[in-house]
């Protein structure tokens, strides 16, 4: 069966598979953006030293290793959608619950990146339009890339994004890192703050580190991959070392360097430092990268709405463009700073926790009782039953853990504490397991669950 819109509801065939290069690319621009400098100004604004950044950051993405991997092998070895691969696992209402998620979720992202790009753009050329008004509009032209389907998101990548942003960054970075002493990285404090535990460095940075790289449907990417282990893990180790080591490391040493801690003069900064205040430069690489990001977020509302409702490829586009430049606009009234931080808190923790129970389901649940593999069946939505409550419990007790600890409810802020990601994965991964293993037993036989 073929949709004919990029395999919506079938496996994408070995030969429309993409190699290492291509899935590296596509995924620096998935895990690595202007925020993710900017966020550097804030850890430095915060008292966070050198040394914490890095071994934070360090730490985070060996966490979000053990959870991307097999997330992103979901996706090689099915080569079926994020909200397709939900249905066997939540049943008929669990899938449309995981797909209405990742909806709001991933337009909230590309809602910020629109904020941010129209903050940016603004500062860059003293454009007197609201921001709500820019970042709507640019909302809209962020979606064209997508009417081309994966191949118009990946080449985007491919050929014009990652090399932008690798080579800027890779520039900033060699530029500014003589100008650090060598006895910042065994400071104890940043002057002019109180010192900051490392446990409290490593909640403020591992929530941004994995709230901002994880992604949650990575299956909807990765399904593209051509089909070896350690192209993928390659894949996503380089991915991480740029955009979540590199990129928040150079924005606090260039923090340091100017003592600029506020986002708009902080773009405007960069934009001298790198380019030498030439602007059209400083634009180029802002919205390539911003535009690969909502490429990428659009790509996954659109396979997510799909699951809900059949649609023709480019009405999709034009209505989710048009419910997230909305969202921008009021994200825009909201604050790009706070929005950003709360997003990522969130995103770390919603989405990733169905992917952890389908990862558990697959790779420990089938292989210890030995189910058959039918990770590849597209089940028909009137066929699944209405919900499978193992799934829909466990993943809401996860919820429960990590958006508690998570540090974004007003006047749960003493709850945060921890890895508020790892601690609600954890969760969900044993609730889940138990739950399981006593409904088979309970079954009288280990069969598979459809």
């Amino acid at each position: 069966m073929n949709s004919g819109d990029d395999h919506i509801l079938d496996a994408v065939p070995l030969g429309e598979r993409r190699g290492p290069i291509t899935m590296t690319l596509l995924w620096i621009t998935m895990v690595t953006a202007f925020p993710t400098v900017l966020i550097g100004f804030q850890w430095f604004k915060q008292g966070l030293t050198l040394g914490q950044v890095l071994t934070c950051s360090i730490l985070s993405c060996f966490f979000l290793l053990i959870y991307s991997v097999p997330a992103a092998w979901l996706g090689v070895r099915s080569g079926l959608t994020y909200s397709v691969l939900t249905r066997q696992t939540f049943g008929r209402y669990g899938t449309w619950l995981v797909s209405f998620h990742a909806i709001w979720l991933m337009s909230a992202w590309y809602a910020i990146d629109a904020v941010l790009c129209a903050d940016a753009l603004k500062g860059l050329f003293h454009i007197d339009w609201p921001v709500p008004l820019f970042a709507a509009c640019l909302s809209m032209l962020m979606a064209v890339n997508n009417f081309f389907g994966f191949q118009g998101v990946a080449n985007f990548a491919r050929y014009f994004a990652a090399p932008l942003l690798v080579l800027w960054v890779g520039y900033t970075f060699c530029k500014v890192v003589p100008t650090v002493p060598i006895d910042v990285l065994t400071a104890s404090s940043v002057p002019g703050h109180a010192p900051v535990s490392f446990m409290s460095a490593l909640t403020l940075v591992s929530s941004f580190v994995i709230g901002f790289a994880v992604w949650g449907n990575e299956p909807d990417y990765w399904r593209y991959s051509k089909p070896n282990k350690k192209f993928v893990v390659y894949s996503l180790i380089a991915a991480l070392l740029v955009g979540e080591v590199i990129f928040p490391a150079t924005g606090w040493m260039v923090a340091r360097l100017s003592g600029i801690t506020d986002y708009i003069t902080a773009t405007n900064y960069m934009n001298v430092y790198s380019f030498g205040g030439v602007a059209l430069f400083a634009a180029l690489v802002l919205i390539a990268n911003y535009c690969a990001a909502n490429d990428s977020n659009m790509y996954g509302m659109i396979n997510a709405l799909e699951n809900l409702k059949r649609l023709p490829h480019k009405v999709a586009v034009i209505i989710l463009a048009g419910a997230s430049s909305a969202f921008a606009a009021w994200l825009a009234q909201a604050g790009s700073s706070r929005s950003l931080e709360s997003i990522a808190s969130l995103n770390c923790v919603i989405i990733p926790v169905m992917t952890v129970i389908m990862i558990i389901e697959e790779f420990v649940i089938k292989l210890r009782y030995n189910l058959p593999d039918n990770s590849s069946v597209v089940v028909p939505m009137n066929e699944l039953p209405a919900i499978r409550w193992p799934a829909f419990i466990a993943s809401h007790l996860g919820l429960l853990v990590g958006i508690c600890t998570a540090g974004v409810i007003p006047g749960l802020e003493s709850l945060f504490v921890g890895i508020c990601s790892v601690q609600s994965w954890l969760v969900a991964a044993v609730a889940y397991y138990v739950m399981r293993v006593v409904e088979i037993k309970n079954d009288g036989s280990c069969r598979s669950l459809i």
